[in-house]
C-alpha cells in the first residue's frame, strides 16, 4: 500500500474527473493511484469498495491519545468520515466530486489502543446535489460497535 507523501503524489484532477467515483477508490485500493497521506498518519486504510459501500480497517495507536489517555474523539471522527465519504465517492459519475457538508459521531464505548476496526460506510441517499450515508465502527476480533456515524455531503460537477 502506498501513500502520497507530498502534494505532487496526490491524484490531480484530471485523475479524480476522469473516473467513476467506484473506479477512483477502486484504484486507491489496488494501488494504482496513492492513498491520501492522513490513512498514514492515523493508521487506516480503504481494504472494500462496492457501490455505495466503502470499509476501511486500522486501529488507533498511541499518536492518537488525547491527554487522558484514551483514543481521541477525532480518531472516531476521522476513520468514520472517511469510510462515509468514499462510499459516497462510490457513487458519483465520470466528471463527479463530492466534499462533506457535516458529519455525526456516536461515540458508544472507549476504543482499545490498536484494537483493529473495520469502518463500514453506506449510503442511504444519492441525488443531484447532495448524498446521506452512514457509518458503523466495530472492532474486527470481538465485534462490538465503538462508534456511529452519519454524513450529508455535497455533490459538485465543476465546468
Amino acid at each position: 500500500m502506498s501513500f502520497a507523501t507530498s502534494p505532487a503524489d496526490l491524484p490531480g484532477r484530471d485523475a479524480i474527473l476522469s473516473r467513476t467515483g467506484l473506479a477512483f477508490i477502486e484504484d486507491m485500493i489496488a494501488g494504482r493511484l496513492p492513498q491520501p497521506p492522513i490513512g498514514r498518519t492515523l493508521g487506516f486504510a480503504p481494504v472494500e469498495a462496492a457501490r455505495g459501500r466503502v470499509v476501511f480497517e486500522g486501529a488507533a495507536g498511541f499518536d492518537a491519545m488525547n491527554p487522558m489517555g484514551g483514543v481521541h474523539g477525532g480518531w472516531y471522527g476521522a476513520i468514520l468520515d472517511s469510510c462515509m465519504g468514499c462510499a459516497v465517492m462510490t457513487e458519483l459519475e465520470r466528471g463527479e466530486l463530492y466534499t462533506t457538508l457535516e458529519f455525526k459521531v456516536n461515540i458508544a464505548r472507549a476504543l482499545p489502543l490498536d484494537l483493529a476496526v473495520r469502518a463500514t460506510g453506506l449510503v442511504q441517499h444519492k441525488g443531484r446535489t447532495t448524498a446521506v450515508a452512514m457509518g458503523e465502527l466495530r472492532g474486527i476480533a470481538d465485534g462490538r460497535v465503538y462508534a456511529t456515524g452519519s454524513t450529508t455531503c455535497l455533490v459538485m460537477r465543476p465546468e
